[in-house]
């Protein structure tokens, strides 16, 4: 590659670029504009346009305000969540956090980028227990099950930096967590009892933080409207529009970044939650769980 040719970095997108970016060109579609058109407004290529829309470069205030400007944003509450969502992405690419240290996460240190600077997040997990929920031995537990790793180095250090998520639960800006944990999450008994005891015991502590909401969701409510798995809503802004979802498989991690798909899993999370246990019921349901073990 020559010098002036450019770098891996500089077309690495991000979802909340991803997510910025098409939005903004949604808008432009929606305007009726090009992206000839587009770039004019900012006094730039076309290529500059196309880098935006595709995520790959920070988009400074300045060009947020001339694109909406061009495609006749009038709503203030529209431009504001554009606005929002670059700046969150431009400290989100300037952030050089503590997870890089931990070349174990592999796919997910996207995930926890964001949740480090997201202020709220949605779970509904219906076979494990919540990430930021996990204790040492839990998580080390499923991750020898899972066989992602046979050196015992790797696994403490992947332990370490899921444990190391938690910080977020606390301090001075503790994030939101509402999760929906299904009856059969609390039930496996991953580790064996022991384990599992003190991982139920660890939640049960959680439920009593203001900033966590857990509601199990029992056997007995039958099908829901999940039914398909577990998905995670991670929210930026008070606005719905500044949201995205994230859903893992066996082998890999999806992120789903349109407007569309976060309102409609914000639906399904809120349809769910309405057939799980109120949160006293729930802390009930918990400790008889605890007990029985």
């Amino acid at each position: 590659m020559s010098p002036r040719q450019p770098s891996a970095l500089a077309r690495k997108s991000t979802v909340l670029g991803r997510k910025l970016g098409g939005e903004l060109l949604r808008l432009r579609v929606a305007a009726g504009k090009t992206q000839a058109e587009a770039a004019d407004a900012l006094s730039a290529t076309a290529t500059k346009v196309v880098k935006i829309e595709r995520g790959w470069v920070p988009v400074r205030d300045p060009d947020i305000k001339a694109l909406c400007e061009l495609y006749g944003i009038e709503e203030r509450a529209t431009a504001d969540s554009l606005l929002h969502l670059a700046r969150t992405d431009r400290d989100r690419r300037r952030t050089r956090g503590w997870w890089n240290q931990y070349p174990e996460l592999r796919a997910q240190v996207e995930y926890v980028a964001l949740e480090d600077v997201a202020n709220r997040v949605r779970t509904l997990q219906i076979a494990l227990i919540p990430g930021l929920f996990q204790s040492p031995d839990y998580a080390r537990a499923l991750h020898v099950a899972a066989g992602h790793w046979e050196d015992p180095d790797e696994i403490e250090r992947y332990v370490e930096a899921r444990i190391a998520r938690q910080d977020r639960l606390s301090g001075e800006r503790p994030i939101q967590v509402w999760a929906v944990i299904g009856e059969g999450a609390l039930r496996q008994e991953v580790g064996g009892r022991d384990v599992m005891r003190a991982q139920l015991k660890q939640l049960l502590k959680l439920t009593q933080q203001p900033n966590i909401k857990v509601q199990v969701l029992p056997y007995r409510a039958g099908a829901h409207a999940s039914m398909a798995g577990a998905f995670t809503l991670m929210s930026f802004a008070e606005s719905s529009a500044v949201e995205v979802v994230h859903l893992d498989t066996p082998s890999s991690t999806l992120w789903l970044e349109s407007e569309q798909d976060a309102a409609h899993h914000a639906i399904l999370f809120d349809r769910v939650a309405r057939n799980a246990l109120s949160q006293t019921d729930s802390r009930s349901v918990i400790r008889r769980v605890i007990e029985e073990i």
